[in-house]
């Protein structure tokens, strides 16, 4: 069945939080904290209160420092008073700690040990490091994995030599699930009902924004069909240069994507289809054989450079998104 007709979906857009642009802008920050709010108000197991409790320590971003109230209430989107019974609440367990002179707060001890609990639970992030280290030495590109977070893709492993990619991103970094070669390899990982509701997600974001995300979404669901892995090259920074791939286990977690990336001028687009791509494919493979995870079986290389230079029938980009637009 050709990648068309399987991938008929009901897609939709959104994406993006603009941490897809400088993570630190403030443009960003304010899109970064907006909930998915609608099918709460009639999900009876859906705690609210416990919602909105987190809601206020996502605020925190890495450098950020000190918040008060309003700073947590623009990026909530919460009134203030219920900031301040929040924050009041939160300090009193022990998650932000008060610093009165400047009438803030900051993340407490306590809820950086929910952080650290996470990262030492996730054997991926330790198991791949040592092959991460490997391909960044091989490429001199930065390699790292990551996880959903909402519409973006949170870092919790990197590995890198000091390259700077116009960007700042570590362990704890967010970046858009839309624009980026780690997002769109984690979209098409998603089974085909996963993968509608989260691009019905990105379209409620982007709003008239979504047909170009959607185009290059669908690009790259036809590359990983063709190559197995994606690519964003200055779709989301324009000097920055991606490969992705995704990572599928059988233990019911994930699917986790890695990427690796680099200037533009290190990594030009042809240099990513041709060595970056397949490199990157090849260890991801590594990961999930020593993971105990699925790796697709790979096919003879002279047969799969011959399927690559058939030409490609047209349309077939419009055909997977029909009825989305």
């Amino acid at each position: 069945m050709n990648f068309a007709v399987r991938n008929l979906i009901p897609h939709l857009d959104t994406e993006g939080y603009f941490e897809a642009r400088r993570l630190s802008t403030w443009s960003a920050q304010q899109q970064a904290m907006k909930r998915p709010g609608k099918k709460v108000a009639t999900d009876r197991s859906f705690v609210v209160a416990l919602s909105r409790g987190l809601d206020v320590l996502r605020a925190f971003h890495p450098n950020d420092g000190l918040l008060g109230n309003q700073e947590i209430a623009a990026r909530t989107n919460l009134p203030k008073p219920t900031v301040s019974r929040l924050t009041y609440t939160l300090t009193k367990l022990g998650y932000l700690t008060p610093v009165p002179r400047f009438e803030k707060y900051q993340l407490a001890p306590a809820a950086m040990a929910l952080g650290y609990a996470a990262l030492a639970n996730l054997g991926v992030r330790h198991l791949s490091e040592a092959y991460r280290e490997e391909v960044m030495r091989e490429t001199g590109g930065a390699v790292a994995v990551g996880g959903r977070d909402r519409l973006s893709m949170i870092y919790f492993g990197q590995s890198r030599n000091g390259l700077t990619l116009g960007v700042q991103l570590d362990v704890g970094s967010r970046i858009p699930i839309a624009t980026t070669a780690m997002g769109r390899a984690y979209v098409w990982a998603l089974p085909a009902d996963e993968r509608a509701a989260l691009l019905r997600e990105l379209r409620e974001h982007y709003g008239n924004r979504w047909p170009r995300m959607r185009e290059g979404i669908e690009r790259a669901g036809e590359m990983v069909e063709r190559s197995g892995f994606t690519i964003s090259a200055g779709e989301w920074q324009n000097d920055v240069h991606a490969v992705g791939v995704a990572l599928k286990l059988n233990d019911g977690t994930g699917p986790y994507a890695f990427n690796c990336g680099a200037p533009a001028f290190r990594f030009t687009e042809e240099r990513l289809r041709n060595d970056i791509g397949p490199r990157l494919v090849a260890m991801v493979r590594n990961i999930e054989a020593a993971l105990g995870g699925t790796a697709p079986q790979s096919r003879n290389p002279e047969t799969k450079k011959q399927e690559e230079k058939k030409p490609k029938p047209g349309g077939k980009v419009a055909r997977v998104v029909e009825g989305i637009r």
